[in-house]
């Protein structure tokens, strides 16, 4: 890929962008942790085409929209998937003895020619977007219930049904999950027979059926790479194990539990690129991103993030961490578990069976002369004490806490018997937030629909203020029918919705007479605090969800 100083030069010379907007859009993208390109797309710069044709013309190769294409499954196995994951090239079209791959880097002469001596062709390489690579990778993607059931087919001549090819079908289940990028693939007993879902962009879908014998003896095979007892049927255990990809060395978390049908295994895959992530990526607008910035750049104070479990709290965390984390600086966090390594940072894993507890570990971290501290969850009054004592003295402190919106934060730490004064002076921004599926850019079409729709769930002046109805009464949103892409689901990764809660004057002194949340919501939104379903809306508007993902976060029924 071009450098960041080739990339300067290319947008100053063809005049899409002035030295003041270049300076200033470096800067935004060193603190979101941004590369150049896909800062300059973000602020609206220069678009995305237009780049990628400026680009390619430096390479001196010619721009192809991947996104646009419906690629032929046979044109894309051209290229084997374990070359295309390694060099990040996509397989798009063939003609006359030519094949035509897209690329986001210039590969070597070596690969090319393992390349034109593997298909036997003529390779003609095109520019493509890294997103649009990633995403065309999708095509790869196998059923896996074929794959398994070939493998017990292949194998049956060499194995014995005591001897079932476990292993194999143990790893295909962990690659498979990886590359659909699954956050845990349940395992589940039944009567007759057992099945396996994998969790995709938060919703769990039915990916495999198997017989129980070869259950039992996957989940055997689970518990000697967690090193769990494999002669303990009748007991929960937790466990974890690793597994080597291409791509990195995956840690997965195992719990196993008893149920009425026998034993169910949960995996977590606890996959480093699940964490790297800006606040922009997340979905962070503009306004909030400056709210949050200029909290975490204090040197003390709180920052919460808060919400229900697979909100992506310690994603956003982890995003501001990454871009505080500089060798001037200890960062040390106690987590449970800790999910994602940060070079530099000093993490400590909860163990309740020697008594490092969030509040006992919290308490030697204040005595290893930190700079920033993180707390993996506020879950009592003790951790919670501790916590506001840390950011009172000079550190800054970032943690989570499970409450469903901003303002329910502050009586909630209340509850922890903080005292209202120190929580209005500790904290300087809460963070509320939910994750919902993006609309598959493949497949995304609009769709128009009635503005009373929209009128029987959400409040009239924010629907005015986000759709604009045509003289039929109708508004235009976008939803995705359905492509091999997403698996027929619409829908292709996640974006966060937030609400950001600043504690101005306003509200530390609602915080201190002890006002409840309802209170301090209005006085926020007063003060230009966008609520979590305002803007879930407003990424409706945008094309970039759909309402009934909206509703379904938010927890507010679709008529």
């Amino acid at each position: 890929m071009l450098s960041d100083e080739q990339i300067k030069s290319l947008v100053l010379s063809a005049n899409l962008v002035s030295e003041q907007q270049l300076l200033e859009v470096s800067a935004f993208a060193k603190t979101v942790g941004h590369s150049l390109p896909e800062a300059l797309i973000e602020k609206g710069l220069v678009n995305s085409e237009v780049f990628g044709n400026l680009v390619a013309s430096s390479l001196n190769i010619p721009y192809i929209a991947l996104a646009k294409l419906q690629i032929p499954e046979e044109v894309i196995n051209e290229v084997p998937p374990r070359l295309a994951r390694k060099y990040k090239m996509v397989a798009f079209s063939q003609a006359d003895g030519n094949l035509h791959i897209a690329v986001d880097d210039m590969p070597s002469s070596e690969v090319l020619e393992l390349l034109a001596r593997k298909t036997g062709q003529k390779i003609i390489l095109y520019y493509a977007s890294f997103r649009d690579i990633e995403n065309a990778m999708q095509f790869y993607k196998k059923d896996i219930q074929k794959t398994v059931d070939l493998l017990l087919k292949e194998d049956t001549g060499r194995f014995e049904t005591q001897d079932l090819p476990v292993t194999k079908i143990v790893d295909t289940l962990i690659r498979f999950s990886y590359d659909d990028k699954a956050s845990d693939i349940h395992i589940e007993p039944q009567e007759k027979d057992a099945i396996v879902r994998f969790r995709i962009d938060g919703v769990l879908r039915d990916v495999l059926t198997m017989s129980r014998d070869l259950h039992d003896r996957i989940m055997t095979r689970i518990k000697v790479l967690s090193s769990l007892r494999t002669d303990e049927h009748l007991s929960a255990q937790d466990g974890k194990m690793q597994q080597h990809m291409e791509e990195e060395t995956l840690d997965i978390r195992v719990s196993i539990v008893p149920i009425a049908d026998g034993e169910k295994a949960v995996l977590r895959l606890l996959s480093s690129r699940s964490r790297q992530f800006s606040l922009t990526d997340l979905g962070m607008d503009e306004k909030d991103l400056a709210k949050v910035t200029r909290a975490y750049t204090h040197s003390f104070g709180m920052l919460l993030s808060t919400g229900p479990t697979g909100s992506g709290k310690t994603t956003s965390i982890y995003a501001m961490l990454k871009t505080l984390n500089e060798r001037g600086s200890n960062v040390t966090t106690i987590e449970d578990p800790v999910e994602y390594r940060i070079k530099g940072a000093n993490q400590i894993q909860v163990n309740v069976k020697t008594n490092l507890t969030f509040a006992n570990g919290l308490r030697s971290i204040l005595r290893q002369d930190p700079n920033i501290i993180f707390v993996g969850e506020i879950r009592d009054s003790e951790t919670a004490g501790i916590a506001v004592n840390a950011a009172l003295t000079g550190h800054l402190v970032f943690s989570t806490l499970h409450t469903n919106d901003a303002a329910t934060t502050i009586p909630r730490l209340i509850d922890m018997k903080v005292e209202p004064f120190l929580v209005a002076s500790t904290i300087s921004v809460i963070i509320a937030q939910r994750l919902l599926r993006r609309i598959c850019d493949i497949c995304k079409e609009p769709l128009m629909i009635t503005e009373v729709e929209l009128l029987k769930n959400f409040p009239e002046d924010m629907v005015k203020r986000h759709f604009v109805a045509n003289e039929k009464g109708e508004v235009q949103i976008f939803h995705g029918p359905g492509c091999k892409t997403c698996r027929s689901s619409g829908y292709v990764g996640r974006i966060g919705i937030f609400e950001v809660l600043e504690v101005t004057k306003r509200i530390r002194e609602l915080i201190v007479k002890r006002a409840d949340a309802d209170l301090i919501t209005m006085a926020a939104v007063e003060e230009g605090m966008t609520t979590i379903l305002d803007d879930g809306l407003d990424k409706v508007a945008k094309g970039v969800t759909t309402l009934e993902e909206v509703l379904r976060v938010t927890k507010t029924e679709f008529v």
